[in-house]
């Protein structure tokens, strides 16, 4: 039996409003209730929009992921979860079964090189490591139970870029399925959907929140079928975003454009002052002259090449630690996408459950760094550099 308040032990919901508020609202709840079972019914057939419990979706969620929804052109209603990697994860194991054959890039961050080699076999998946820039190479890899390639826009961290648009009518020939992280490049400088990705993911925890506080993923599929199996996939796998990382994800997001311009106009500087170094071996960066695919970035990208640049030391560990003892004032870290500038050395990080000849194969010597290029003022953030680059040479 109900008091006069309403129900018996939660208070009344939450007063109706003429007006409504300018700020997307923080919703913890994890279970919603509705009226009847028959409702309930609908909501789970789609006849009625709502929400049951927070695995399931929640306003938060869906609020960010249709932010990220338009940006790049999402056919339909992308997957938000709680890492990027649980996004990788998603398609890599949500839409695979044993007897399937996966292509990855041979430069893809560490963490999904280790869950291609290491997880997917234990599946029954099995995978090969090719240069995407390559399309012959990956034609030579495909089999005939190829389910999908996987690949960066901008590979981490060596910034090689990929043949899209070769790749994009390979698999069209093939009928194996072009997946895309765009985490590197954004909806800013790359729309996977419009050179014929058929499945988009991001790490949303980087450049799009921007600020280091979240961490969360997002996943969408041009096929209706293959979308709703991802998302049935993160929801029984338990791969939920909280609300709270989803509230602040949009918060930083509504800053992105601002702050991709303005790192990625400061990365150009950088790119170029490092190359007049004279402790610094070589630099790239995907617009300069001396880049492999500099053409392709310039077709590709349009002039927006984005914030991440690399660099490598002459010299060992000795004078990377160096360097990064020097470089007062900046972050030493294993992540990008951050207002401040962060340092990062794959040897150590990303990339340590590699051989040191399979890194150095890929181009990834122990003087080899990663920069996510922040909003310092661009000035003071090349007097760093300069002073962390002569300590290492010394």
């Amino acid at each position: 039996m109900r008091n006069e308040k309403g129900s018996l032990i939660r208070p009344v919901p939450l007063p109706q409003s003429a007006s409504r508020p300018v700020v997307t609202p923080l919703s913890t709840s994890v279970v919603y209730a509705s009226e009847t079972p028959d409702m309930l019914d609908q909501q789970y057939e789609g006849g009625l929009q709502g929400y049951t419990y927070s695995r399931e979706g929640h306003p938060n969620a869906d609020v960010v992921g249709g932010l990220i929804d338009r940006m790049e052109g999402a056919p339909h209603a992308g997957v938000v979860t709680s890492s990027g990697m649980a996004a990788v994860a998603a398609v890599l194991m949500g839409i695979t079964q044993t007897g399937d054959h996966v292509i990855g890039g041979n430069q893809l961050y560490g963490r999904s090189l280790r869950l291609m080699s290491e997880d997917l076999p234990r599946m029954g998946v099995t995978t090969s490591m090719v240069n995407v820039g390559d399309v012959d190479a990956v034609r030579a890899a495909i089999q005939p139970q190829t389910r999908m390639i996987l690949l960066e826009v901008v590979s981490n961290p060596t910034l090689r870029v990929a043949d899209i648009e070769g790749l994009a009518a390979l698999c069209r020939e093939t009928g194996v399925l072009l997946v895309v992280d765009n985490t590197f490049t954004t909806p800013r400088a790359f729309k996977p959907f419009e050179w014929g990705a058929d499945i988009v993911i991001h790490s949303i925890t980087k450049l799009l929140a921007g600020h280091s506080d979240v961490m969360l993923g997002y996943v969408a599929a041009k096929d209706q079928v293959i979308n709703d199996r991802l998302r049935v996939f993160a929801v029984t796998t338990g791969m939920t975003p909280s609300p709270w990382d989803c509230w602040m994800a949009e918060r930083g997001m509504l800053s992105f454009d601002l702050r991709f311009e303005r790192a990625q106009s400061t990365a150009q500087l950088l790119a170029d002052h490092l190359g007049t170094l004279e402790g610094v071996k070589r630099v790239i960066y995907p617009s300069r002259r001396d880049h492999p695919d500099q053409a392709r970035a310039a077709a590709l990208l349009k002039g927006q090449f984005c914030n991440m640049v690399s660099f490598e030391l002459h010299g060992a560990r000795a004078q990377a630690n160096a360097f990064t003892r020097a470089a007062d004032g900046l972050n030493f870290a294993p992540t990008l996408g951050d207002v401040g500038t962060t340092i990062s050395h794959p040897a150590s990080s990303s990339h340590r459950a590699l051989t040191e000849e399979k890194r150095a194969e890929l181009g990834m010597s122990e003087g080899f760094f990663r920069i996510s290029v922040g909003l310092e003022d661009p000035d003071a953030l090349l007097a760093v550099f300069t002073s962390a680059v002569a300590a290492a040479s010394a």
